[in-house]
């Protein structure tokens, strides 16, 4: 399996008043292309940091950071928002849907900064919404929408692109069971039709059970992983 993922030494550390705080502590960790993984611990735990690195949305305080061969340690704002658009796509716990756009124009929005056609955006994104239980609701604004609904939103907007790499900050934080499963096979699906790596970071037992990798963090340290599939 090709790496996808390296972070080497990786530390993070906010300055909180007159306390440090040392979100990540030297981590080192590899994941390769295709997995379907999670990263899972308290909270606090440096889960989000992690991912936030390893999506360019902040730097480390040490180490490095390579994604898809290339070391995005350092990269400046117009490049790593040109990366990501290539490469990433983001769930947010808190969604960050943009509030003027319908539900349809929030799930549709990577596909048009990337410049794909309207007629192709619209063959892409409604079979997907209406996967999701979103049919009928495509010109909805996010504050006509409830959370469950909103989440289901960004889901949607992160894989349409079917980008290399997905990464979920607790993407089923706000959902019911029923709608968890659900999103957790359609990700299943693509990534095992088109080979989409997923990295979760996440504390909901549905999504840790459907891992195939589970890294476990805390305070800052990688402290175990398990590999549920090869369990004999």
């Amino acid at each position: 399996m090709k790496t996808l993922i390296t972070t080497v030494g990786l530390a993070r550390t906010y300055r909180q008043g007159s306390v440090d705080v040392h979100a990540l502590r030297g981590v080192d960790l590899e994941v390769g292309e295709g997995e379907f993984s999670a990263l899972a611990g308290p909270s606090g735990s440096g889960k989000t940091t992690l991912l936030n690195l390893i999506g360019c949305l902040d730097t480390p305080t040490s180490g490095i950071v390579t994604v898809a061969g290339r070391d995005v340690t350092r990269l400046g704002k117009n490049a790593a928002a040109a990366f990501r658009l290539e490469h990433i796509g983001f769930v947010f716990q808190a969604y960050n849907l943009v509030p003027v756009l319908t539900a349809f124009e929030n799930a549709e929005f990577t596909l048009m900064l990337k410049g794909v056609a309207a007629a192709e955006r619209r063959r892409i994104v409604t079979p997907l919404l209406e996967r999701v239980g979103l049919g009928g609701l495509e010109q909805r604004r996010p504050h006509e929408l409830s959370g469950g609904q909103q989440q289901r939103v960004a889901v949607v907007r992160a894989i349409a692109s079917t980008p290399s790499i997905v990464l979920a900050d607790e993407p089923t934080a706000n959902l019911d069971t029923e709608t968890s499963v659900g999103l957790l096979d359609l990700m299943l699906d693509l990534n095992r039709e088109h080979g989409v790596t997923f990295l979760f970071s996440t504390h909901d037992p549905t999504v840790i059970g459907r891992a195939r990798r589970i890294v476990r963090l805390d305070s800052g340290h990688i402290v175990g992983e398990e590999r549920p599939d090869s369990k004999g």
